[in-house]
């Protein structure tokens, strides 16, 4: 059991570079006055997503015309930070080992743009695949891979709290396990 053994359950990431310091770097790193506060910077082990909050618009608008406001002023800060993006997921991606993408926020108004969307392979019982045809049947989604993204995502907003409370268990896991002896 060396360091390459992946045990039942185990969400290791012992291949990795940590990405503990990821939202202090992306502090430190972006440029003065792209978000209002704090970007919001989210890893898993393909990706780290940064989403920022824009400065408000101004200006009186109706609901319709306020979503179309805020959507242009993402694609507009999109583009205008474009090149400095690309050299800061650069660096990114070189010490931490995975992939940048970049999104924004204004209002009520959220787009995430060059986020991964990584296959995973699964096996199903046929209860679990019923389940995912009664949602490609009744047109909640087109295929049985879009059925089980739409479960995932509904479990994520339904179970963020305990999700959480999992993944930091998992990390003490992890942290215990790597001060243990070596047994290679």
């Amino acid at each position: 059991m060396g360091r390459g053994w992946r045990g039942r359950g185990g969400w290791q990431q012992a291949d990795l570079p940590s990405a503990d310091d990821a939202a202090a770097w992306f502090a430190g790193r972006l440029p003065d006055g792209w978000f209002t506060g704090a970007a919001e910077v989210i890893v898993d082990r393909e990706e780290i997503t940064v989403v920022g909050t824009l400065a408000p618009l101004e200006g009186e608008f109706d609901d319709a015309s306020r979503s179309a406001a805020e959507s242009g002023r993402i694609s507009r800060w999109r583009e205008e930070t474009r090149d400095e993006r690309i050299e800061i997921a650069r660096q990114a991606e070189h010490r931490y080992g995975r992939k940048v993408a970049w999104g924004a926020s204004l209002g009520s108004t959220r787009e995430l743009f060059t986020h991964l969307a990584v296959p995973v392979m699964t096996r199903l019982r046929q209860p679990e695949r019923q389940v995912l045809d009664t949602l490609v049947a009744a047109g909640v989604a087109r295929s049985r891979a879009d059925a089980l993204a739409w479960a995932v995502r509904l479990v994520g907003e339904h179970a963020d709290t305990w999700l959480g409370e999992l993944r930091d268990a998992m990390s003490k896991v992890d942290d215990l396990r790597s001060q243990g002896p070596d047994l290679a």
